[in-house]
């Protein structure tokens, strides 16, 4: 079967893949959308560290094709978007509602793929990159067939990761200040998550003012072209005199970290969902903490996938979340590489893979 191997140098697409059989406890799925995110270009570029050879790919949405022993919450022929979160349901953070805190779903891949008797590994527990993939069946969320796949594929990693930021994490309440830093996938999912959440002002900054139009389509009440202006914190605060109450930096700039905070109002938060390099270090005055500001890390939205997929369908069915709208481009598998270039150039909020 045809899928995308990262083996340490280089990311292409092959025709030869293997994958076992689901085990118990696991679906099988045969994908139908996969879109490209920032995380997949980063374990090609090494800023996430991950053995190689490993079926790349971690968003994506298809149809059940078999399932393990146990596995009664999905059957063959539904369908569902797949989370990145194979967490175990049976630890103490799982037992207390944090999932993407469980330590037995962070950094233990697994093998289910070979190519040539080779095992490959499986990028966070998932490799949407595949025509099919097996997951563990927490990591499956059925959702109505009548929404595409190319739309449902991004709830499993963009949308968790900036709504849930927003509804989780932050907790945004309605006629709050909201300034969110870089409007790619997940900004543009931050900034529907404010919308939702009821923020009164939602400030996007963006280096490309090509992206205004989609910014404030997805929520953004204002907009600062950052390429423009020589002081983005001071044209910012021409909006928000005081700063904001939510800073969400999702570029991954230690820079733009720093700016998050300096933007904050008093009692301010700053939300840091961009990945710098892993050895990479952020400065911030100290005294300005003594207002009541916070810095916090978001691993995924903080989310709970199964009750925080569903949701998202369900408000993607009311027309309250958009999906659709995220999906710049959509390319065959085989055209993988124009997608990777695509994204890197930021023609794209986001490019999603067919199979």
């Amino acid at each position: 079967m045809r899928g995308v191997v990262f083996d340490g140098k280089q990311a292409r697409v092959v025709d030869d893949l293997e994958i076992r059989d689901p085990g118990p406890g696991e679906v099988l799925v045969a994908i139908g959308a996969a879109g490209l995110c920032h995380s997949d270009l980063s374990v090609m570029d090494g800023t996430i560290p991950f053995p190689p050879p490993v079926v790349l790919g971690h968003e994506g949405a298809g149809v059940v094709e078999a399932v393990g022993e146990g596995v009664t919450h999905v059957v063959p022929g539904d369908h569902v978007s797949l989370s990145t979160l194979a967490n175990c349901g049976a630890c103490a953070d799982c037992d207390r509602g944090r999932p993407t805190m469980c330590r037995k779903a962070i950094g233990m891949p697994g093998q289910p793929f070979s190519r040539g008797g080779q095992p490959l590994f499986q990028f966070a527990s998932n490799s949407a990159f595949a025509e099919r993939t097996i997951v563990k069946a927490v990591q499956a969320v059925k959702i109505p067939a009548g929404i595409p796949l190319t739309s449902a594929a991004l709830i499993g990693c963009g949308v968790l990761t900036g709504v849930g930021a927003v509804l989780n994490r932050a907790r945004v309440d309605n006629g709050e200040t909201v300034v969110v830093i870089g409007t790619g996938g997940i900004g543009l999912n931050v900034l529907q998550g404010a919308r939702i959440a009821g923020a009164a002002t939602i400030v996007a900054v963006d280096a490309n003012p090509a992206k205004e139009a989609v910014a404030r389509q997805f929520g953004a009440t204002h907009f600062v072209d950052a390429s423009e202006v020589a002081d983005v914190p001071a044209a910012v605060r021409e909006i928000l005199p005081t700063g904001a109450d939510h800073a969400f930096e999702c570029v991954g700039n230690v820079g733009l970290i720093r700016q998050a905070v300096d933007l904050l109002d008093r009692h301010g938060q700053a939300v840091l969902l961009g990945v710098p390099g892993f050895k990479e270090e952020a400065s911030f005055l100290v005294s300005s903490m003594y207002l009541d500001k916070t810095i916090m890390g978001c691993r995924y939205g903080s989310s709970r996938p199964q009750r925080d997929i569903a949701l998202y369908a369900d408000l993607y069915r009311q027309g309250r979340l958009l999906l659709d709208e995220l999906v710049t481009e959509v390319y065959p598998v085989e055209d993988f590489a124009k997608a990777v270039d695509d994204a890197h150039h930021g023609r794209v909020a986001r490019g999603v893979l067919t199979f």
